[in-house]
């Protein structure tokens, strides 16, 4: 069986970056099949794509700092600020800044020395590194439905 390390950027890539096998789809797949303008689509009081792409991105950025030695700055409350997207320029830096973050991610998490995954996570109060890097595999399935669910009922494909 592969480490954890690896074990878990193998996950972190399959939903976010080239995985077809628990969704039969993934993040890349999804938003890079859209334009601005239906990313940016409002479906009743749901969030957009574009602006759950930004909520994880938000998250993995914040996390990428931690990993990268810094604090831990993010906040929930600014998760799903997302910049106005006014054009296909926008839309393909939102997705771009995603992509990069998602790969930096699963790298980051493949270089982790195994004693890292049961350490606390900045503060015991927000767990352990594997409990932090596990909700975010799980938070990114949990939008990824959403994006598939809302990119359908925008393009009418089933």
């Amino acid at each position: 069986m592969a480490s954890r390390n690896v074990y878990l950027a193998n996950r972190l890539r399959e939903v976010l970056l080239n995985g077809k096998w628990i969704a039969n789809t993934n993040f890349k797949e999804q938003i890079l099949s859209i334009h601005w303008e239906q990313a940016i689509q409002k479906v009743d009081h749901l969030n957009t794509i574009a602006v759950l792409t930004f909520h994880i991105n938000y998250y993995l950025g914040g996390l990428l700092n931690v990993f990268n030695g810094g604090n831990l700055e993010i906040r929930d409350k600014y998760s799903f600020d997302l910049p106005e997207i006014k054009s296909e320029t926008d839309w393909m830096n939102l997705v771009n800044a995603f992509l990069l973050n998602a790969e930096k991610f699963a790298e980051k998490v493949e270089e982790m020395p195994d004693e890292i995954f049961d350490q606390p996570f900045v503060d015991e109060k927000y767990g352990s590194y594997l409990r932090n890097i596990e909700g975010v595999i799980e938070h990114s399935y949990y939008h990824l439905g959403q994006i598939s669910l809302l990119k359908k009922m925008i393009t009418g494909s089933a």
